[in-house]
């Protein structure tokens, strides 16, 4: 069986590529509503909730799977800590997808940093308000910077992300509720809405909507301060989908 961790928009159309050989797959959303997502494909294993290191290998064993695609998001790290972990642990090939970069484009024109810590420190130099699109996840970093700003996060527009940004403090007024990825215009209507003077971004690639937002703060003289991501090195790594199946294809495995 082939196990597939999806994460990111390019990861449907990957199962849909792998459908058209099989749909022996066991397939790991991190949320129900990515397992949502998924009803109109075919798959015979789905697993919709974070899974620890421990409860990754009894799955991938329990499932026999032979061969792990990794496209979880590009910030997901500890989830592709945890599946090269497993794959080494189980001796099961791990083939990692990951989007490409498109902030060298931009080398220029943003500020890049290299995590929460060194962002804090940019932040407290910057007056006025701050647009935060990372994710609901990160909320509890930029409250602990205890910055006199206004930061206005957007979040995926689901119950629990709802309850998490209430359970934190955020006000509903510093919420903005919308499923991305986001066209230029409307981050430029969020920009000038909120008067933002600096947007908080990470290098999602091309279907994160990263383009479109760089653009927009570029284009209204904001400050774009991004997350880099973790570098690490796979000994199979692609940034095509067709490749990455027509790979597996030719190995035999499906």
């Amino acid at each position: 069986m082939i196990g597939l961790i999806l994460g990111t928009s390019e990861g449907k159309k990957i199962l849909s590529l792998l459908n058209k050989y099989t749909d022996d797959i066991f397939v790991s959303t991190a949320t129900t509503y990515g397992g949502e997502l998924l009803k109109d494909y075919s798959f015979k294993v789905i697993n919709t909730k974070p899974l620890k290191l421990n409860e990754l290998v009894e799955e991938l064993k329990k499932n026999n799977i032979e061969i792990l695609i990794d496209a979880s998001h590009p910030y997901a790290a500890v989830i592709t800590e945890n599946a090269l972990e497993a794959c080494s642990k189980l001796k099961i090939q791990y083939i990692r997808y990951e989007r490409k970069s498109v902030v060298s484009d931009f080398e220029y024109k943003i500020i890049k940093v290299k995590g929460y810590d060194e962002l804090e420190q940019k932040l407290k130099e910057l007056k006025g308000n701050i647009l935060n699109t990372t994710g609901s996840r990160n909320i509890e970093k930029f409250k602990d910077m205890n910055l006199k700003n206004r930061i206005i996060h957007r979040v995926l527009p689901s119950i629990e992300v709802m309850k998490e940004c209430f359970s934190l403090g955020v006000k509903t007024e510093d919420i903005i509720a919308i499923k991305g990825p986001v066209s230029y215009e409307l981050n430029v209507g969020f920009i000038m809405q909120y008067d933002a003077k600096a947007i908080i971004l990470k290098d999602s690639g091309k279907a994160g909507g990263t383009e479109e937002k760089l653009k927009a703060a570029f284009d209204l003289g904001v400050q774009a301060f991004v997350i880099e991501r973790k570098k690490q090195s796979f000994d199979y790594l692609f940034s095509d989908e067709e490749e990455l199946v027509n790979y597996i294809r030719e190995s035999g495995k499906i």
